[in-house]
Order: structure tokens, then sequence, then C-alpha cells
């Protein structure tokens, strides 16, 4: 069905607020074309005549699975392996004495926290830097990662493990040919686009089995997590919220983590103005 009415300035208004007071994502006057070239698709494919219509279902819902594919939708899910490499070379840097610490205190339990995981190459990158360490000894360790999104969309592609070969650029061929498995598949592309029997590159299970994809809701009130993390990723997220959110949400972030332990944040992301206890240790990277 064609869209009869276009997207209003009000329709735009009540949108912004739904999505604020469900994800914390702050859209400006100036992401009225992006919502509304975003959502044109879903609204015409699944049958309602305006923008106001499908506005009105989604609050109507009482159950919130009418809102999953409209935050699905206005998600920007760009990522690499290995992207800001500046970061997996501190975390190289320092896990020598973490591992030190942690045998000499008898904590062999590592948790890591990838939020806002998009398709996966971050925690899988994560994964890759810890098994460089712990190769040999891993079977000693209990090594869990949680990623974490609110898209269930790339969640789904995360967790499936399948990566064109062309993603595997920034890889290092040591890591490619021991983690990767080599093959041909179905591809669906940012349009939804299907490509057939492209060639493919699978993470190995052993990897996959270190990591717990998990859909969660960055504003939920209190993070509900009994063990506290050694590391916490949170790049790229920060920048489509609010000061007052930021702040809200860094200083959740130091409740669950370690003492000692360290948050990462995005190259364009930092916690300058923001009130917190973190200590800085370089530039989008600080320890509690």
């Amino acid at each position: 069905m064609a869209i009869t009415k276009e997207l209003t300035d009000s329709d735009f208004e009540m949108f912004r607020r739904l999505i604020y007071e469900k994800s914390g994502i702050a859209l400006n006057e100036s992401k009225k074309e992006l919502l509304r070239t975003r959502l044109r698709a879903r609204i015409e494919r699944e049958g309602f005549s305006s923008y106001r219509q499908y506005l009105d279902f989604v609050r109507d819902d009482k159950t919130g699975q009418a809102l999953v594919p409209l935050l699905d939708d206005i998600s920007t899910n760009l990522t690499s392996f290995y992207r800001e490499i500046n970061h997996f070379n501190l975390l190289r840097k320092i896990l020598p004495e973490w591992i030190a610490n942690k045998r000499r205190e008898g904590d062999m339990g590592w948790r890591i926290w990838s939020a806002g995981c998009s398709t996966g190459e971050e925690p899988y990158t994560l994964a890759f830097v810890m098994l460089e360490f712990l190769e040999h000894q891993i079977r000693q360790w209990n090594l869990k990662i949680l990623a974490t999104d609110l898209s269930v969309e790339v969640l789904k592609q995360a967790a499936e493990g399948k990566y064109d070969i062309e993603r595997l650029k920034d890889v290092p061929q040591h890591i490619a040919s021991t983690y990767f498995t080599r093959g041909t598949g179905d591809m669906r592309t940012k349009s939804g686009k299907i490509l057939h029997n492209r060639p493919v590159a699978f993470v190995a299970d052993e990897v996959r089995e270190m990591i717990t994809f998990r859909r969660f809701n960055l504003m939920e009130p209190r993070f509900p997590f009994k063990r506290k993390f050694d590391f916490i990723f949170c790049r790229n997220v920060m920048i489509y919220f609010d000061k007052p959110t930021q702040e809200t949400l860094v200083n959740k972030y130091y409740d669950v983590l370690q003492p000692g332990g360290y948050l990462f944040i995005g190259h364009s992301e930092s916690l300058t103005g923001l009130k917190h206890n973190y200590k800085y240790v370089q530039p989008t990277v600080y320890q509690k």
C-alpha cells in the first residue's frame, strides 16, 4: 500500500519522543528526512497508509514487539574487524599484568562486554585478542564475552558468524587462517537484497561459543549483572545520546566494572563535561 500522507512535523516530534523514551537515541530536527526514508519501505510493506497510522500502531502495542523493528530501522550499524585498532593494541599491553593478577588472586574468569555490538565484528575481535594471550591455556580460563545490541536483525547476523570475505581485509592472516573457515553462502545487503553463492568466511565454533549475543536496551534503569566486567567496550554508541543520557550511562557502566576495569568509547566520543569517577587513561579510554 502506498503512503497517502507524508511525515508531518507533528508526526516527527511524536516519533522523536517515543524513540528517545524507549532507547535514549536523541534525534534532532535534521534527522527528519533520515527517519522518513528509513521507515517508508516498512510502512508500505506492512500496509499502513501513513506515518501517523504506523506510529499509533507502535504506541498501542502493549507487548513492545512492534517497537523492535522501528528501532532496528533507525539504528546505524557501521562496524568492522579490528576497528579503531589503538584500543586493541592497548588491550594487548595491559593483558599480561591482568593475567598475572588474576592468577595471583585465583580468579580464572574473564568478563567482557561489547555494548552496541552491531553485526559482531567487535566481540569476535575481542575474542581473537584474548585467544592470542590465552591460547595454550584457554581451558584453564573461563572466558565469557557478552555482546548486546538494540537491533534484533544485526544480532541474528552476529550470532551466525558468517561474513563476506571482503570483511576480513583487516584481520591478521594468522587469525583468519586459524579462526575462520571459507566457503560460499548467501549474504544480505543493507538494502535487503540477497546475494547468492558469495565467497564467505565462517567464525570457528570455539570462538562463537565464548560469546553470548543478547538484545539489551542500555536505557534499563539498572543493569542486572551479578558479576562485574573486566572491560566494557561501548564505542560509537553515545554519539546518539544527549549529555544527561550519556552521564547516566557511563555511571551505570562504572557500577558494573571491576575495580581497575577499563571502559573503551568511540574515537569521536569523550566523557568531558560529564560527572563521573573514572580515571583518564588516554583519549577514549577510562579506568575505574
